[in-house]
């Protein structure tokens, strides 16, 4: 046994836990926050208000809720998947009767001192609920068909009540979060092709049912499809979100025009530029390296949760940091797709960069679940 070893083996265990911290990714989770600081400052034109000072306070509280949540055994958390997946499925209900309503849809609960949107959280319940199935499923039935319509149908309940609010990038974060924790459970890749070769058959029937009375999509949601086809069509109207966000992306060029210096954001031209659109702003202002660098920090944040799941020879712990870090993923993808107009507008943040409070309380709480995997897997 080294000296270190010995020494952290003789320090009590509450601070022991605190050494066994995953701290590099402690760091890069306060690296992409400041970042977000940083955007939002100019945003507002070199202002602490109106978004830089609420966002400062809520990931103070997200990293006070990370640590304890990471303190508390991973145990624990296992045993509460179950509660925590039925307590967002009331609060999604709750929503359809009492939920608050912002530029067209019905996704929060007005709790007074903030809103709470609880499809942010269903995407960490699902994901901590489909962990805990899987640990507890011998390997053997993994692939019976029996034993995977389960977690489909654990899946489909949550993303039926986001669509109906509507919330499509939610819903699809949902389906595709849930589907790749399955994939890495370790189901059997012909269930995925079946799927895949299904979803092709959906999006031929989306585009059939337009303008029936079986129409599966809203009229804004079709809208959002032919802007993400042909921006050009309508570029003062339906098309406005994305032309300006590639304007101002093309802008900045390789370094960008410089630190509060974009005239995208500045003159108004960029729609949510504090919440979705934020990343052109970013893009703008630093450029190419700018852009560039944000993602490697993502990249880096989701290669310590990948190996830190490797490591972890508990199998509960190990898929839950795979599947929170599958989702940090697609929260950064899709947002990054949508605004480069890779993919239609759906309304994804941009994680700890985006204003805004459920998703930053939310994914501080999945990093928590993440930390405290880390710090109680054997050693």
């Amino acid at each position: 046994m080294s000296y270190l070893e010995y020494t952290v083996k003789t320090v009590p265990s509450g601070v022991r836990k605190v050494l066994y911290l995953n701290w590099p990714l402690v760091l890069l989770l306060v690296a992409v926050a400041s970042v977000g600081f940083l955007m939002l400052y100019s945003v507002a034109g070199g202002s602490f208000r109106p978004w830089v000072e609420p966002q400062m306070k809520r990931f103070a509280l997200g990293l006070v809720a990370m640590f304890i949540v990471a303190l508390v055994p991973i145990w624990f958390w296992r045993n509460m998947a179950a509660v925590a997946y039925l307590v967002s499925l009331a609060l999604l209900l709750t929503v359809e009767f009492f939920g608050t309503t912002g530029m067209g849809a019905q996704r929060w609960i007005d709790l007074g001192f903030m809103r709470l949107q609880p499809s942010e959280l269903a995407k960490v319940t699902l994901v901590m609920f489909l962990a805990a199935y899987y640990d507890w499923l011998p390997m053997k039935k993994m692939s019976h068909p029996f034993w995977v319509a389960v977690p489909l149908f654990l899946i489909m309940l949550p993303t039926f009540l986001v669509l109906t609010q509507p919330d499509l990038g939610t819903a699809l974060l949902l389906v595709f979060g849930g589907g790749g924790l399955m994939f890495v459970a370790g189901v059997h890749w012909g269930y995925f092709a079946a799927v895949i070769a299904s979803g092709v058959g959906l999006v031929v029937a989306v585009f059939q049912s337009r303008g029936t009375s079986w129409q599966l999509l809203k009229d804004y949601q079709y809208r959002r499809i032919d802007t993400f086809l042909d921006p050009a069509q309508d570029p003062l109207n339906a098309g406005y979100h994305i032309t300006q966000a590639k304007i101002a992306l093309g802008s900045g060029g390789w370094t960008g025009r410089g630190f509060m210096q974009g005239t995208q954001s500045r003159l108004n031209f960029l729609p949510e530029k504090h919440t979705d659109f934020i990343f052109t702003t970013l893009a703008e202002e630093f450029g190419f390296i700018g852009g560039i660098s944000l993602l490697g920090l993502y990249a880096l944040i989701i290669i310590f949760c990948v190996a830190s799941a490797l490591s972890n020879k508990d199998r509960f712990a190990s898929l839950l940091t795979l599947g929170v870090a599958l989702t940090f993923f697609l929260y950064f993808a899709v947002n990054m797709s949508m605004v480069m107009g890779l993919a239609p507008v759906v309304g994804v943040p941009l994680p700890l960069v985006s204003y805004g409070g459920s998703a930053m309380l939310v994914l501080m709480v999945a990093f928590g679940l993440v930390q405290s995997a880390h710090i109680h897997k054997p050693r």
